[in-house]
């Protein structure tokens, strides 16, 4: 079995694949702990799926977050003990990157283009909604060729709690209607169909500039709600990201 690990900066996605089937999974909090702490972690999410240690024949990671990657790479060495393999635009992703500085694009980035293609194949834009709002654009010969990046639907809601007096909390979900009838539904309405409004402007962008429509792909956390009301985005992939680490793990595999 191969354990799987995608560190966001808000939300870490841990996954358990036996050959390509992805056989369990769970989504936690990033945050700074200890590696012992990880470690215990790791093996209780194990062993609540009836997984020993003994059952996992590597490991694979990727982050975001730098000043998280010591404390998940030793505690995968510590208590499962076995190689980790870090994501880096220096492996063979099966992508060929042509950007300006391949060196700066992020790890979540690369997952998704390396499993895009292997699964959807190109051109095609994966949308993935998390903290961030990415569109990621292969072209038509397969190649990473660039994106967009905008702040996500949560990102947007927090700032405007943040900087706003007596606003009530509310639950990321499309009110059904752009007039909000009270202040709840009006946020709604404004963070939900102003996040889709935006995709689908950037989507048709980038469509002008590729010389016409291709196939779309949105994951992540908020990607089903984008799917319910977009006009152009209607698959969704939830686990493409953690299908990439599996991807780039088969391609640069140390055993």
């Amino acid at each position: 079995m191969l354990l799987v690990l995608d560190v966001g900066n808000t939300n870490t996605v841990m996954g358990i694949f036996e050959d390509k089937k992805l056989i369990d999974h769970w989504r936690l909090t990033s945050r700074k702990q200890t590696a012992d702490e990880v470690g215990f972690m790791i093996l209780g999410l194990l062993s609540a799926s009836g997984i020993t240690k003994e059952m996992i024949r590597a490991s694979v990671y990727a982050s975001v977050v730098p000043s998280l990657d010591e404390m998940f790479m030793e505690g995968i060495k510590n208590y499962i003990g076995v190689p980790c393999l870090k994501v880096s635009p220096d492996l063979d992703t099966g992508v060929k990157i042509r950007m300006k500085n391949p060196a700066g694009l992020g790890a979540d980035r690369l997952l998704n283009a390396a499993a895009g293609v292997e699964k959807y194949g190109a051109p095609l834009v994966i949308v993935d909604l998390g903290t961030a709002i990415t569109l990621d654009v292969i072209s038509a010969d397969g190649a990473y060729i660039g994106g967009t990046i905008a702040p996500g639907m949560e990102l947007g809601m927090e700032s405007l709690f943040s900087r706003t007096a007596k606003l009530p909390q509310i639950s990321l979900e499309a009110p059904g209607h752009y007039i909000g009838g009270d202040t709840a539904e009006a946020i709604k309405s404004g963070i939900v169909y102003g996040t889709v409004g935006l995709v689908d402007a950037l989507l048709n962008g980038v469509f002008k500039e590729l010389g016409g429509p291709c196939r779309v792909v949105a994951t992540g956390g908020h990607a089903p709600i984008l799917a319910r009301h977009s006009e152009i985005v209607k698959e969704v992939d939830p686990w493409l990201t953690i299908e990439g680490l599996r991807i780039i793990y088969e391609r640069n595999r140390f055993e």
